[in-house]
């Protein structure tokens, strides 16, 4: 059983590891003709869900790893 703990933890760590680096940081190709980072922007789209599907990725291998170091512990 702990084994498909340890691969689901592997192919969430890459699912993270993929939505981190598909968000922009420091809005783009922007930043080089001058635009401001210092505005306020909300974040919309592809933006938003990229966002959100990050925190959910992280607290699923937060929660994946507690479980195999749980399960660590009974065998």
């Amino acid at each position: 059983m702990p084994t498909y703990f340890l691969i689901a933890q592997i192919l969430v760590s890459i699912a993270l590891i993929a939505t981190v680096l598909f968000q922009l940081r420091g809005g783009g190709i922007g930043g080089i003709f001058g635009q401001a980072d210092s505005v306020y922007r909300t974040r919309r789209g592809i933006e938003s869900t990229l966002f959100k599907l990050t925190i959910i990725l992280a607290v699923v291998l937060v929660v994946l790893a507690i479980i195999i170091v749980a399960q660590s512990k009974h065998l």
